[in-house]
């Protein structure tokens, strides 16, 4: 097995890609926060956060890991919201949260504690209203899990956010992602697997090595045959990927297999996984608004996973300015192509729930590409006609102006009597 592991008792040092990470993630649970405790009725919010590989907590220049990243954007937000809430006149927003820590490295775990300790002492002391209780364990991730499983049940808790940053390819297994995902009501999980794994067992020449350590994905060394003659080409990312979303895509409904963009080469994908759509809308925005720190190699309008090394709308796509103007124009085309195969209309927010699996695509670019197609229009539920994108919401509909060459889509086959 190919593994990278840091060495925190002499101070772990914060690579750039790692760096990345973690900017991904911030942002991603400010948004999450920001969307979750939004009502004006709401006085109170749950969550737990599982960090399966938690780490030491700081990096040799000081800089914080995800343990602390979390705790630091919760001290934020519930200021943030509190501060908003009272200039409104809203009663204020208590936050607890659950936070579980554990590393198999007792040494690693000891550090951790030492530094997360003030962190937590501050946060508690100066904002009453947030609420942070943390618990240690000392175990490889799936054999804390069950124990983990059954405190949470206990807890009643519902929001659940699994960080799972393994250094390797293999010490989540598939079907704990599967039962994460339909233990709890609203659960999301962040999986890092390596790229390195996969790039070294394509190199052997051993079926069984390759089916001993890949197969807990259901991977073979027939699977990964056809990577081989694009081992020294770009292409073979988009392959992967698809490969890579292939085995994990079972585990939740919206599953994002993008991988952290390095230039010194391909290490890993942060596979995010979730089970509502706006969940997944809103990691894709993050990344755009990250760009470049994630790739993707394929399409860049929906069907995200189909393309072509032939043709020009499969290429890198970073997230960037031209990638969301391609985006777009790919848009232009894929929308109302979807649209028709329901008929000539369909609900914003059953498109939406249809798409977020196959687009890597910013929510502008696909607002704007409902408004700006002169033979879709997106109509509210009074009846009126939608004139700008950011006004879109998902009670509205979105429909066909004419009829469309895409029909008639029967199938062929035989006629019957």
């Amino acid at each position: 097995m190919v593994k990278k592991q840091y060495t925190w008792k002499d101070g772990a040092t914060l690579l750039e890609h790692t760096k990345c990470k973690h900017d991904v993630l911030r942002e991603y649970f400010a948004r999450y926060l920001a969307v979750r405790c939004q009502l004006p009725q709401q006085s109170k919010f749950r969550l737990v956060i599982v960090e399966g590989f938690a780490g030491g907590g700081r990096y040799r220049c000081g800089a914080p890991g995800s343990p602390i990243i979390f705790i630091e954007e919760l001290v934020k937000a519930i200021d943030a919201f509190n501060l908003k809430r009272s200039s409104e006149g809203m009663a204020a927003l208590d936050i607890e949260c659950f936070l579980i820590f554990n590393d198999e490295d007792r040494d690693t775990l000891s550090i951790l504690k030492s530094n997360v300790a003030p962190v937590l002492a501050a946060a508690n002391d100066e904002q009453p209203r947030l609420h942070l209780h943390v618990q240690y364990f000392n175990e490889p991730f799936e054999d804390a899990y069950p124990a983990i499983k059954e405190l949470l049940k206990q807890g009643r808790y519902q929001n659940a956010l699994f960080n799972l940053d393994q250094c390797g390819h293999s010490d989540v297994a598939r079907r704990t992602l599967s039962e994460i995902a339909v233990s709890f009501t609203s659960a999301e999980i962040f999986l890092t697997f390596s790229i390195t794994s996969l790039l070294a067992f394509l190199r052997k020449d051993n079926p069984k090595l390759v089916t001993d350590q890949l197969g807990f994905l259901g991977i073979s060394s027939a699977d990964l045959s056809p990577l081989e003659s694009r081992m020294n080409n770009k292409e073979w990312l988009g392959a992967a990927e698809r490969l890579v979303f292939e085995f994990f895509q079972s585990c939740a409904t919206y599953v994002s297999p993008f991988s952290i963009n390095n230039p010194g080469g391909w290490r890993y994908w942060l596979i995010h996984f979730a089970n509502n759509f706006r969940a997944r809308q809103e990691y894709n925005n993050v990344l755009h608004r990250n760009s470049t720190m994630q790739a993707h190699f394929g399409r860049s309008g929906l069907h995200m996973l189909s393309y072509d090394p032939r043709e020009s709308t499969s290429s890198l796509y970073l997230f960037d300015v031209s990638g969301r103007a391609r985006a777009k124009q790919q848009l232009l085309d894929d929308i109302p192509r979807l649209v028709t195969e329901f008929g000539d209309a369909i609900g914003v927010g059953q498109l939406y729930a249809s798409i977020y699996n196959m687009t890597p695509a910013h929510a502008d670019e696909i607002h704007s590409a409902m408004i700006e197609n002169p033979d879709m229009e997106v109509v509210t539920e009074q009846g009126g006609t939608r004139r700008k994108p950011n006004t879109i919401t998902v009670t509205d509909t979105l429909r066909m102006k004419r009829q469309f060459s895409f029909f008639p889509m029967f199938p062929v086959g035989k006629s019957q009597t």
